[in-house]
Formats: structure tokens, C-alpha cells, sequence
């Protein structure tokens, strides 16, 4: 199975980090990933997104202009990725961060409020973690403890210790997750 995922928002929002450790994760999965991060030079505050291919076979190429998951968490992304999800695909959105909520009828839509949990755990840098355990409630395309091996094997050893909290926010995320159609 090959599961072609966007992750898409503003840089500062861990977009790039959530689709290196999605990777990873699918590494520790024994799976064949791709990893390619796409961001402007302002780094915080302009738009990122990262393509993540997660398969049990070979994957021919990391180019895509169509996906089955999309992760969207402004806007700007929801505007640009909407109509590239596939359809029967999954579009996951923080509604934080979205004005006009997805209009689409063929595709399946989640609605993840990880900002207003990060807010509540007191940790706003778990945000991308939320929305991670969102996807993996909804598609889980790499294992939970894959993840957290993927979280000890991608983050610096200073980090470590922090690795329970971003478990922890996954399994939130897993929880808060709402299907919206």
C-alpha cells in the first residue's frame, strides 16, 4: 500500500518537522519513504509544506501534483491543496487557522483543533504532534510505536525528555479529531 501525503501551513507551525518524523516513523515501520520539504526563505511566517510518501513497495517518484492525504493548516494551504486531494482521499484541517472551512463532497474531511489543545497542555510546540495523531486516528500509515522510535531516532538527545509530551499530544490528537463530512 502507498499513501501520498501533503502537510501544508505557515513555517513556525512544524510542518516540515511533522513530515521528517512521519518519514522516519515510516522507516522505523520497515516501509519505503520519501521526504521533500518545499518552504520560502522567510522560514517563520511564510508557507511550507512537505510531501511524504509512505509505501510498502518501491516508490517510483517523490513528484506529485495529486494526493490522498492533505494536512492543512492555514488558509492560503487549504486554498492551494483542496482540490489536489484525490478523490475518496482525506483532508485533515485546523480550524484555528481556517476562515472558509472545505467545501468538497468527494472527499473525506477531519476537523483537528490543535491549537486549542496545545494551548490546553500548557505546550503550544506540541501543536504538530496533535495534528500527527490526528492522521494517524484517520489513516494510520505508520505505527504508533514506530513514532516514537522515529521521535528518538529524529530529534536531538537534549530533546529527549520531552518525547512522553509529544506522545502524549499524539494520543490527544487521536482523540480530538472530528469527522466533518
Amino acid at each position: 500500500m502507498k499513501t501520498e501525503i501533503i502537510i501544508s501551513g505557515f513555517g513556525g507551525q512544524g510542518v516540515l518537522s511533522m513530515g521528517k518524523i512521519l518519514a522516519y516513523s515510516g522507516l522505523m515501520d520497515n516501509k519505503e519513504v520519501t521526504w521533500m520539504p518545499a518552504y520560502g526563505p522567510e522560514q517563520r511566517g511564510g508557507t511550507a509544506n512537505v510531501t511524504v510518501i509512505v509505501s510498502d513497495e518501491r516508490i517510483s517518484s517523490p513528484i506529485l501534483s495529486r494526493y490522498d492525504v492533505a494536512i492543512v493548516l492555514n488558509q492560503p494551504s487549504l486554498d492551494k491543496f483542496e482540490e489536489r486531494v484525490k478523490p475518496g482521499g482525506i483532508l485533515i484541517y485546523d480550524g484555528y487557522g481556517i476562515a472558509q472551512p472545505p467545501t468538497r463532497t468527494d472527499i473525506h474531511i477531519y476537523e483537528v483543533d490543535a491549537m486549542d489543545k496545545a494551548a490546553a497542555m500548557n505546550s503550544p510546540k506540541v501543536f504538530n504532534m496533535i495534528v500527527l495523531g490526528a492522521l494517524l486516528h484517520v489513516c494510520p500509515v505508520v505505527s504508533t510505536d514506530g513514532l516514537e522510535r522515529a521521535l528518538y531516532k529524529s530529534l536531538p538527545e537534549r530533546h529527549h525528555h520531552l518525547i512522553p509530551l509529544n506522545m502524549e499530544a499524539v494520543e490527544e490528537g487521536k482523540r480530538i479529531v472530528k469527522v466533518k463530512r
